[in-house]
């Protein structure tokens, strides 16, 4: 619930523009200072539970918990690609979710992908941009990290749902099941924040650009000029960062990856 509060909080801040230096990012100002901290806090907090836990945790289990949570997320997928139209996209998802839930043993196992069933990961940010929502301000959201005004919004609706109580007994499970996918995930990026910063001399701005070309390649919407010549990718940036680090890589190893 408070991590809901936050994010709204933040979507309600995208009314206050200011000038900003990039013409999709307004909000400048708050989402640097929202920036920052969350650098503080994955210094002092998220990047070392995520080395303890990649230390403690053999690769096989966190390659399990991976495909556990993609595997739910799949659900999200075939549910939006059902709102936006995109039958055969919503079929392959469902397909993906009854392979992986049954004969990989509840989603540990991703059996889909080697069958050829490829994973869209549609969200509802997805679906609003479908829909004509295409234009959306760049926001960094607390803890969760680059983001823009409408797929925080479609994070915010779907979290408000709160669809893991569905697959988890207890509230106390399903917040137990967002600390472990988070950790999960943090420790897949392990290596990524010292490619960034080796990069550019303002990591925030490259952050920024990088996930916004990736959001545009990724809804089929034209680039800005800015993005286009500076060619990033937030992508190949977590490549280079796991090609950085064997371990992680090895960790990925059938899982997909979350838009």
């Amino acid at each position: 619930m408070k991590r809901l509060l936050v994010v709204g909080c933040c979507l309600l801040l995208a009314a206050c523009a200011s000038t900003p230096s990039h013409p999709q990012d307004p909000l400048e100002p708050l989402n640097r200072a929202v920036y920052r901290f969350n650098d503080a806090a994955d210094k002092a907090v998220l990047k070392p539970v995520a080395q303890a836990y990649r230390k403690v945790t053999p690769q096989p289990v966190r390659t399990g918990v991976g495909n556990f949570f993609d595997n739910l997320l799949d659900v999200y997928s075939a549910a939006n690609n059902t709102l936006q139209g995109k039958a055969e996209l919503a079929l392959t998802d469902v397909l993906r979710v009854s392979f992986n839930s049954t004969f990989g043993l509840f989603g540990l196992i991703d059996i889909a992908t080697p069958m050829g069933l490829k994973s869209s990961k549609a969200t509802l940010g997805d679906t609003f941009a479908h829909y004509g929502w295409q234009d959306s301000s760049y926001l960094v959201l607390p803890l969760l990290g680059p983001s823009t005004v409408r797929d925080g919004s479609g994070m915010l609706i779907s979290n408000s749902l709160e669809p893991a109580t569905g697959v988890f007994q207890t509230h106390t499970q399903a917040t137990a099941a967002r600390v472990l996918n988070a950790v999960n995930t943090r420790e897949r990026l392990l290596g990524l924040e010292d490619v960034v910063n080796g990069a550019a001399l303002d990591s925030y701005s490259y952050m920024r650009d990088g996930f916004l070309q990736m959001r545009a390649h990724q809804l089929g919407l034209p680039q800005g000029k800015q993005q286009q010549e500076e060619d990033l990718n937030i992508d190949d940036l977590v490549n280079d960062a796991d090609a950085s680090a064997p371990v992680a890589n090895d960790a990925n190893t059938g899982t997909a990856s979350a838009s």
